[in-house]
């Protein structure tokens, strides 16, 4: 609701004002105001995600309209919307996909930068949910999933985005000790759960995608033979999600995964490979173009 997310601003206006206190403030706010919206709606299914959306859109209208920091500020968001939560025994998992997909959507939508919002709401993913005892790897995936959905669309500017985003929540992870696998997996299932279809510029966005992290991860050291099945699992699931072909999407996931593996040399091309071809999840998966230099 409008009172939501207009409370939820002003708040932080006044305390970012009065304090210069971006992570504190924000956590404090986010959680009261999930207790409190929870509490007079339920804390269940579409009341619980519209509530933490809102209170994320409030964050960073907020924030931004002070000059705040928005990467602290959705950090801190994700802390305190899964205290607040915990209070109110709503169901963690829906509330951190929801509070990281509004936080992404509104930093786009105020001129933000999109790839430092997912790294800092992946750090407060895990720090969060390390505080509630929420397992991370599930965490971890459902914050990956949120972002790439407050970002997906159709069109160049959409894809670079995502592919902004992807970087960050790889960077995000590696920082804080999160599992990269399942941002792999998270990252590219957002993506076909945004898009609700499989046209050809969907295949070219989830290959995009697991093709950023790939090169994000080579980036931080990880491993990409884990990333890349991830990527490929993640593909698989999305499309069984919204009721496409699992193959194609797969293939679409390989093939982006691959390419960016050429583009680091062939001992990165073997090892992805080996992880992202084959029958993943009862699906053989074939990369379908040429993938190195």
């Amino acid at each position: 609701m409008q009172a939501v997310v207009d409370s939820v601003k002003n708040t932080i206006v006044g305390a970012l004002k009065g304090t210069g206190e971006i992570a504190n403030a924000v956590t404090e706010t986010a959680s009261g105001a999930i207790v409190t919206a929870l509490k007079s709606t339920g804390a269940v299914g579409k009341a619980l995600t519209e509530a933490v959306a809102d209170v994320a859109s409030g964050v960073i209208q907020g924030t931004s309209q002070v000059g705040g920091d928005l990467g602290m500020a959705a950090k801190g968001a994700v802390v305190g919307v899964l205290k607040g939560t915990k209070e109110v025994g709503g169901e963690a998992i829906d509330a951190v996909g929801s509070t990281v997909q509004g936080l992404v959507k509104t930093t786009s939508d105020v001129g933000g930068d999109v790839g430092t919002a997912a790294r800092q709401a992946m750090e407060g993913t895990i720090e969060g949910a390390g505080s509630v005892g929420l397992k991370g790897v599930d965490a971890v995936a459902a914050a990956a999933s949120g972002a790439i959905q407050g970002v997906a669309g159709i069109g160049r500017t959409a894809t670079e985005s995502v592919a902004d985003v992807a970087r960050g929540l790889i960077q995000g992870a590696s920082h804080v000790g999160g599992d990269l696998g399942a941002v792999a997996h998270g990252s590219v299932a957002g993506v076909l759960r945004a898009s609700k279809n499989l046209t050809g510029q969907t295949t070219d966005a989830v290959a995009a995608t697991a093709g950023s992290i790939v090169k994000a991860t080579a980036e931080v050291g990880g491993d990409l033979a884990t990333v890349a099945k991830g990527a490929v699992e993640g593909a698989i699931q999305g499309a069984k999600d919204i009721g496409v072909d699992t193959a194609e999407a797969a293939s679409a996931a390989a093939t982006g995964a691959l390419t960016a593996a050429g583009d680091i040399g062939a001992t990165a091309v073997a090892q992805v490979q080996r992880a992202a071809t084959g029958v993943i999840s009862g699906v053989k998966v074939v990369a379908t173009a040429p993938f190195t230099k």
